[in-house]
């Protein structure tokens, strides 16, 4: 790959783009682009929503026919080369008469996955591939993770007491953290193809679990894992806006029924000892085109999610008070026998929220 300093400054932009889709494009990537010509950027466009045109074209249809003949355009991931809710990107770039393309990365996508480069290289196109690839990929990794893994990424949320404690020993939770940091937490939702919990949760709180402060277009879908069906029928997030997935091991047809006559649908997902198949509910979330998880649950449900290395990342609050070891905890695990069963994580960000601290950590795929 031969890039310059230009070629960075022209695809930093492109990535300062696709963050404007961060919260819209669901269940696409984001992506950005930018038409280059003369040294001088004549057009722009993200990726905006599903069904609406991508952002090649978007850029395109800005720069005008006259400038794109022989200009370079600079994207965040390969073009697409397939009909799917729209024309394939590669032949609008051909059309256009562009000189070269220089791609962050390739799609993961296996209708694509090179094949995009491949078919504008054949028209004689110049194209590279890999500048700032990392950037370009920590804008979409449950876009990746779906389609390279067959699961989405899953990001577990906690709110807990600088000694990790998430809740009083009889359910009283609210609020452990600040204002600021439930605003941040809307932020996540916002970004995410669904919200998981536990009908524990539910049973607890009767959260609504839904997106308040951001105008995305969509609600996330809202899943709850609820092995005996115990889900109210009046339950808040029943009657909220969007879609309500009940995961299931039973096999009551009365209660399955109740709970879709209240607007609810029901998924059975069980394992042998009936109880829900986690692993098997991500490659059904992905089914259904989830790209990004978010979990909102408690101690139990997060520790099967962590215990199965189900878990790609953790978004940690910690406000600053102490309740003690006699209240809930924030994940259920097995005891330890060795300092080496750790469950091993790279701590990626801190910032303070308010009187609060966030603490984003990567969970390790591969333990010592």
């Amino acid at each position: 790959m031969t890039t310059s300093a230009a070629d960075a400054r022209f695809m930093a932009r492109a990535l300062q783009l696709a963050r404007r889709g961060l919260y819209t494009t669901d269940p696409n990537p984001r992506v950005g682009c930018v038409v280059v010509k003369d040294g001088k950027i004549v057009g722009e466009g993200w990726h905006e929503r599903a069904g609406e045109p991508h952002a090649e074209i978007n850029a395109l249809n800005q720069a005008g026919k006259m400038n794109t003949h022989s200009a370079g355009v600079y994207l965040t991931l390969e073009p697409c080369c397939h009909q799917g809710r729209t024309p394939p990107c590669t032949q609008a770039l051909i059309r256009a008469g562009v000189r070269r393309v220089v791609a962050a990365m390739r799609d993961p996508n296996p209708l694509v996955a090179g094949k995009g480069l491949k078919e504008i290289e054949g028209h004689g196109i110049q194209t590279e591939v890999g500048l700032m690839e990392a950037e370009a990929a920590a804008l979409n990794p449950g876009f990746i993770s779906r389609m390279k893994r067959g699961r989405p990424f899953v990001r577990v949320k906690l709110a807990a007491s600088l000694d990790g404690r998430t809740g009083m020993a009889n359910g009283d939770s609210k609020w452990i953290t600040s204002e600021a940091a439930r605003a941040d937490v809307q932020k996540w939702r916002a970004r995410s193809s669904a919200i998981l919990t536990g009908v524990g949760t539910v049973l607890a709180d009767d959260p609504s679990l839904n997106v308040r402060d951001f105008k995305t277009g969509r609600q996330p879908l809202r899943v709850v894992l609820d092995s005996r069906l115990r889900m109210p029928p009046r339950a808040r997030m029943l009657r909220n806006e969007g879609k309500t997935l009940i995961v299931t091991a039973s096999g009551d047809a009365a209660l399955a029924e109740a709970l879709k006559k209240a607007g609810a649908e029901v998924a059975h997902i069980s394992t042998p000892e009936r109880t829900v198949d986690l692993a098997a509910l991500l490659k059904h979330l992905a089914w259904l085109e989830v790209n990004e998880v978010l979990v909102e649950a408690g101690a139990t449900l997060c520790g099967a999610l962590l215990r199965a290395g189900l878990v790609d990342e953790l978004v940690l609050y910690y406000a600053p008070h102490i309740m003690g070891n006699a209240e809930r905890g924030m994940f259920v695990l097995p005891p330890l026998l060795r300092m080496s069963d750790r469950i091993n994580v790279e701590i990626t960000d801190t910032r303070a929220l308010g009187k609060d601290w966030r603490v984003m950590a990567k969970v390790s795929e591969k333990q010592d």
